[in-house]
């Protein structure tokens, strides 16, 4: 009698320990979906602002370079000088990457992955 009732007790510990970790993988589960499906559109969002960044830098490039190039009366010296300008913005840049890169994304990921639920 009194092993029958152990049997049922561990019998119905052992269901609510599946119980248990079923709903926990299915949390987890969830939880990993909605972090992949926040970071994708982060970078998507990004993605697409920076297309549409690249095509507006673009256009007013060759408008200052054309606007130069009137003042100069040469368009060759007008582009040049847009070239130098985009040289020195590249090296500068390259110089503090670290910390326009790296800060920034560390702080989003950072919310995103350590966010307490």
């Amino acid at each position: 009698m009194a092993f029958e009732k152990i049997k049922e007790n561990t019998d119905d510990l052992q269901d609510r320990a599946k119980e248990f970790l079923d709903a926990n993988i299915a949390y987890y589960k969830l939880w990993g979906f909605k972090l992949a499906m926040k970071s994708t559109t982060l970078m998507l969002k990004l993605f697409m602002l920076s297309i549409m960044l690249v095509i507006v830098t673009l256009f007013f490039s060759i408008a200052l370079a054309l606007a130069i190039g009137y003042s100069l009366d040469n368009f060759a010296y007008g582009f040049l000088i847009v070239g130098a300008i985009y040289f020195v913005l590249a090296l500068l840049v390259y110089y503090t990457q670290d910390k326009i890169v790296e800060g920034p994304i560390l702080r989003t990921f950072s919310k995103l992955f350590f966010k307490k639920y």
